[in-house]
């Protein structure tokens, strides 16, 4: 399974990713995939809370794989609200207060940020991070290894490279976990030290590195023989929906594409609706509910409906790429291959709360064109592929008329 990124810094703060951003109204929005982001210590790209501008009511954010029932626990938000309320005017945390009734509730994906931890979330959604540079994978055998590292970053820096395994991180074993559960660790605050201890050929080596604030393109493409375009989107960050578009119209004529979403672990809805858009000509992509009020978002006309497509898709596959997979399979517009995605459904609603921190509470959930919610179950590909996963999808584009 390929590596996801941050905001696991704890048990709970797995579902602080878990937020993907319906950006309706004139909010700004800002969103997290689950606790573990795209296959860096910090793909940064959707990070989890949001901003509203004054006055406007914010934007609801769908996230992370609640109970497979369609109504999820929830918690009041006026009992949260109120409960904060009380700790302050008592000279307590309201966020700590608001926590506990959260908890409380049952709401899974439910999480309270303060103000620091959703300034961070904005520079998410702007690709930017901090971490240490590297991109891990799981292996056979429980094995963590790095899959690549980030040029000019401090694991760069210091030597590390691609197929190192990775032993343990500040003397906590890593084998065993899972990768997002090795990001929270890779995660901390610029300029605090990391220790990781890793073996290469045989050798073992333990590096210590500071962490620092990163940068990365949500969106990468390349050429393969065929003519074959792999577009690779690593997260739904702002501007990602756009390139997708331009990425399709500067194709080679007679091109198939892959439309790469694997560690993808969602973002702002609204980007990824876009990018849907590059592959269909307007038409339904998803439906959501928010406290039973149903909506519904839809692509822009003028994609690209003629050449193969081709989704790749696993386990790190959460949230707004879910949503875009959903609705091209569902749509008749691409063949799913890999493995099943995460299973990320359910719909939150961020309340303020008196101390300035945040509160994002489940509402509701989203479905494909089809009416298939995903929260639990994720989605099982046409084509099943584990190792290998880009040359099955060549196979399946040759089939579908993509080179000689």
């Amino acid at each position: 399974m390929p590596g996801l990124p941050a905001f696991c810094l704890r048990p709970r703060d797995l579902r602080r990713g878990a937020a993907l951003t319906l950006a309706f109204i004139a909010a700004v929005g800002t969103a997290a995939g689950t606790g573990c982001w795209d296959r860096a210590d910090a793909a940064g790209a959707a990070g989890g809370g949001l901003t509203a501008a004054a006055g406007t009511r914010p934007p609801a954010t769908a996230g992370s794989g609640a109970p497979a029932e369609d109504e999820a626990a929830t918690a009041d938000r006026e009992a949260v609200a109120r409960a904060a309320a009380e700790a302050v005017a008592e000279g307590k945390s309201g966020k700590k207060a608001a926590q506990e009734v959260v908890s409380r509730s049952g709401d899974r994906w439910g999480m309270v940020y303060d103000q620091g931890e959703y300034a961070a979330f904005t520079d998410d959604l702007d690709g930017r991070w901090t971490g240490v540079g590297l991109w891990i994978e799981s292996r056979q055998g429980d094995r963590i290894a790095v899959e690549k590292v980030q040029p000019g970053s401090p694991a760069a820096r210091a030597g590390l490279r691609a197929g190192d395994r990775l032993l343990s991180v500040d003397g906590h074993s890593v084998t065993g976990l899972r990768v997002c559960d090795v990001v929270a660790l890779l995660r901390g605050g610029a300029g605090t030290p990391v220790v990781l201890r890793l073996t290469r050929d045989g050798a073992d080596l333990t590096e210590t590195l500071r962490r620092e604030q990163l940068h990365t393109e949500p969106v990468t493409v390349r050429e393969l023989p065929g003519p074959i375009t792999v577009i690779k989107v690593a997260s739904f960050s702002r501007g990602s929906g756009e390139q997708v578009r331009a990425a399709v119209r500067a194709a080679p004529a007679g091109s198939g594409f892959m439309l790469d979403l694997r560690g993808n672990p969602g973002g702002l809805v609204t980007e990824a609706v876009t990018a849907a858009s590059a592959f269909l000509d307007g038409g339904l992509v998803a439906t959501y509910d928010v406290r039973g009020d149903q909506r519904a978002l839809y692509a822009r006309p003028g994609g690209d409906t003629d050449r193969p497509l081709v989704a790749l898709v696993d386990g790190g596959t959460m949230s707004a790429a879910e949503l875009v997979t959903g609705a091209l399979q569902d749509r008749g517009r691409a063949v799913a291959v890999g493995t099943r995605t995460f299973g990320k459904g359910s719909v939150q609603m961020p309340t303020p709360l008196p101390d300035g921190s945040v509160a994002e509470l489940t509402v509701g959930t989203y479905r494909t064109p089809g009416g298939r919610s995903l929260d639990g179950s994720g989605i099982t590909p046409d084509l099943a592929a584990g190792d290998g996963v880009e040359e099955r999808a060549r196979t399946v584009l040759g089939g579908l008329g993509v080179g000689p």
